[in-house]
């Protein structure tokens, strides 16, 4: 399996999620966003890490009560502690966020072990709490009756949906103040160096909008003097 390079790591940490949905969308891949989820606080650089998932199923009454928790190979309990250092735990709580993915005390878990990130398509109970911790946390909006009242964690570390994206143990997961997007792993350094040239001409682009330019020829540089402009731009700004 393909690991994240330090470099590819640095690179996807300076570029939006925006720009990654539509180099991922020039090789035809178009569901790869993660769908209604956001961060409970805002973030000033992009979440960045290898996927390492969780997959709820919906709750049997008769094997979900509070007594699982006692079982210390419950999934839940064992992603929590099983999570790689550096990873994004990424739980599909079937879009549904009546029920609480996790809470505090689990979160706060994964931040001392370093983990850099986590992501439900369902809810956090203890919301704000999470909010004031240093690590990265999206989902869908808070929730504060526990996962058992309507999910059974069942699977670690296997292929989920979430939000609609197809995620892959060791896929690469980034997240910004915009949302979540799943980069297949195979492709992450590629996709890396092509968002950071896309970053590149967008800030240029920025800048000659707010100077008053028409996007008309500039975005697409269909007109090839203003990729003559944009040249002298990256030697004057060091891009």
């Amino acid at each position: 399996m393909p690991t994240l390079s330090p470099e590819t790591r640095d690179k996807l940490k300076t570029v939006s999620t925006a720009t990654l949905a539509t180099a991922l969308f020039k090789r035809g891949l178009r569901s790869q966003f993660i769908q209604d989820v956001q961060p409970l606080s805002p973030r000033k650089e992009s979440m960045v890490g290898e996927a390492f998932t969780l997959r709820y199923m919906p709750a049997r009454e008769d094997l979900n009560g509070l007594e699982v928790f006692r079982d210390r190979s419950h999934p839940q309990r064992a992603a929590v502690e099983q999570c790689p250092p550096g990873a994004v735990m990424v739980m599909d709580s079937r879009k549904d966020a009546r029920a609480a993915s996790a809470g505090s005390i689990l979160v706060t878990r994964l931040m001392v072990r370093g983990v850099a990130g986590v992501v439900t398509d369902g809810g956090f109970r203890d919301a704000a709490e999470i909010a004031t911790l240093d690590i990265p946390a999206f989902h869908q909006r808070p929730s504060a009756p526990t996962n058992l009242t309507l999910n059974q964690a069942i699977d670690i570390n296997v292929p989920i949906g979430c939000g609609d994206a197809p995620v892959f143990p060791g896929d690469v997961v980034v997240g910004d103040n915009d949302g979540v997007i799943i980069i297949p792993a195979n492709i992450a350094d590629a996709i890396a160096a092509e968002a950071v040239e896309m970053t590149a001409f967008e800030d240029f682009v920025a800048e000659r909008v707010r100077g008053g330019q028409s996007i008309l020829g500039l975005y697409p540089p269909t007109d090839e003097g203003n990729l003559q402009v944009f040249q002298n731009w990256r030697a004057a700004n060091g891009r």
